[in-house]
């Protein structure tokens, strides 16, 4: 394993689960200033403390409504993710964005194969997602699963409202909003801080990207989403790994979600015929073919990583 990709031990934190500590702190007061400020919105400027509350009484012809939950989406993730992030690692580990970088290398040539990546994998993760949606608890844990797919029933209901969209510019919104915020706030926080911090502790980068990756996956409380999101979150990690730079991970993150909305909006204008929500079975010789070529364009930017020269 490569010294150069793993940072060097700091002393102005004591210790890694103190700091992780710290960081968590960090969220939970970012989580609650971002619900201030949402219910702030609601109740005073807009008079309406439902729209969240009760997703199924959303209408998808208010474009009024859809704006409101755009921007309180916008809001939720930059104060739960990206803003306690950047605090953190300013004030409590005393870095600045630079220090995101494990590496020196300033080559951009892994945009293409990652580009291609993150689109050839979809097929492979559908799989997964529909493996992981026909999971079975056991019969004593019946009242976990009906609470675990009432939750998913919720989500999905808010997830059909935030793709009802018909204007360029609302898709545009959209974008922004779950494209570009959370591949920022989330890969800082998750591959570019907590895999970090992991793999300072522990010394092994294997197990912080994919610790790091279960808990990205359970955060966002889409049980029957989980497996999919990890092997997503892996991804995200070794890119980082490899390429030194959490740049990578962001831009995988964003065309993962970018690509999802734009055939969402493409199928909702009749452009297409593919429908992501629908629950048809995904081939397994397209899932396979998903997963050679995905292997392949991984062992591609590997091989072009610091990382591979020095193991």
């Amino acid at each position: 394993m490569a010294e150069s990709h793993l940072p060097s031990r700091e002393p102005l934190v004591q210790g890694t689960w103190s700091s992780l500590l710290t960081l968590f702190g960090c969220i939970l007061i970012g989580m609650a200033v971002g619900s201030f400020i949402s219910i702030f919105l609601l109740a005073s400027l807009w008079g309406d403390t439902n729209l969240l509350l009760e997703p199924e009484l959303l209408d998808a012809q208010d474009t009024g409504s859809w704006k409101k939950i755009m921007l309180l989406q916008a809001i939720s993730h930059l104060f739960t993710f990206l803003i306690p992030s950047l605090l953190y690692w300013r004030w409590v580990e005393r870095k600045n964005t630079g220090d995101f970088y494990l590496g020196t290398r300033e080559s951009w040539r892994e945009l293409v194969p990652i580009f291609f990546l993150t689109i050839v994998m979809m097929p492979f993760t559908g799989l997964m997602a529909e493996w992981n949606e026909s999971m079975k608890l056991p019969a004593g844990l019946a009242g976990l699963e009906q609470w675990m797919k009432d939750n998913e029933a919720t989500l999905a209901r808010l997830t059909e409202f935030l793709i009802s969209f018909q204007s360029v510019g609302q898709l545009l919104i959209a974008i922004l909003v779950i494209a570009v915020i959370p591949a920022i706030g989330e890969e800082i926080l998750f591959r570019g801080i907590l895999q970090r911090k992991l793999a300072e502790h522990w010394a092994n980068v294997h197990l912080a990207i994919w610790l790091s990756a279960a808990i990205f996956s359970a955060i966002h409380f889409q049980f029957y989403g989980f497996l999919p999101r990890l092997l997503l979150g892996a991804m995200f990690g070794y890119l980082y790994f490899w390429t030194g730079r959490v740049g990578m991970a962001i831009f995988a993150h964003f065309i993962n979600n970018a690509v999802t909305v734009l055939l969402m909006w493409a199928h909702k204008q009749n452009l297409i015929s593919i429908d992501l929500t629908s629950s048809d079975s995904i081939p397994l010789s397209l899932s396979i073919i998903s997963l050679l070529i995905s292997v392949w364009l991984l062992r591609i930017i590997y091989t072009a990583s610091p990382e591979s020269k020095q193991t």
